[in-house]
């Protein structure tokens, strides 16, 4: 997926992306970083064809994103949101299966294919033991998931996903995140999330993307990118950037 000097803003006044170019690698875990506002979740937005950029045009497979149809583009990508909402007493099958419509006609039954990539979704996400309880009775973790497995049954090659640890405590988090780089790893599925934390970013990521003012400011490997100066340029705040055996590359925040 290629980003092509995409200029994006909301009222067509302060642009929240200028001129931005970059690369997105299948086969890899990519995570954007940056500051609030910084335009990182407006990134994302724009090459899921969410936002239509004023200047620019992200490529994926050679094609020009604004030039897939609706359902042609759902079997290449598929977005998680920050926050998702469903009726409380939907099932977490009957969720899993909405990502099948891509594949469906109207009023068309379930396939053997589209059963066999709902059970594959519910297994990779850990959810069988789930399938007939309802929304509201799960966890936040839980949730998280079956949102991930409703994308899953997409059978796409893209996954994206903005914050997706937003509201969790820290075991759901690493679950998530956990579940991200298995699906990466085992299946293949390239991934691009949005992420505050920089340590779990640099923890689950192959690539980092560092935006600022709506600009790609650094991208490159976890080990290249994460320097005192770059984080104390980006954020304003000093760091201990530390490398060891046991635990790998890692910052500690000292102060401002």
């Amino acid at each position: 997926m290629d980003i092509k000097d995409i200029t994006f803003s909301y009222d067509r006044k302060i642009n929240r992306l200028d001129r931005v170019n970059g690369e997105i690698k299948k086969g890899e875990i990519t995570t954007i970083i940056g500051p609030n506002g910084c335009g990182k979740s407006t990134l994302l937005g724009v090459m899921s064809n969410n936002y239509l950029p004023q200047r620019g045009k992200i490529v994926l497979d050679g094609k020009e994103m604004v030039k897939y149809k609706p359902k042609e583009l759902a079997r290449k990508l598929a977005v998680v949101h920050q926050q998702n909402v469903a009726p409380a007493d939907m099932t977490v099958e009957r969720l899993t299966s909405y990502g099948r419509l891509p594949y469906k006609k109207m009023f068309s039954t379930l396939t053997t294919q589209d059963e066999e990539a709902i059970e594959w979704a519910l297994k990779s996400t850990n959810l069988q033991g789930k399938r007939q309880a309802t929304i509201d009775t799960l966890s936040g973790g839980e949730k998280q998931r079956v949102w991930i497995a409703m994308t899953l049954a997409q059978s796409t090659e893209f996954l994206f996903l903005d914050e997706p640890t937003t509201y969790l405590d820290i075991y759901y988090q690493y679950e998530i995140l956990a579940l991200i780089k298995r699906l990466n790893r085992k299946h293949g599925l390239s991934i691009v999330m949005v992420l505050h934390d920089i340590n779990q970013a640099i923890q689950y990521s192959d690539t980092i993307i560092v935006m600022k003012d709506g600009d790609i400011v650094a991208k490159g490997k976890p080990e290249e990118v994460i320097t005192k100066k770059l984080l104390y340029d980006i954020y304003g705040i000093h760091v201990i950037v530390k490398n060891d055996e046991q635990t790998g590359l890692y910052i500690v925040p000292v102060g401002i």
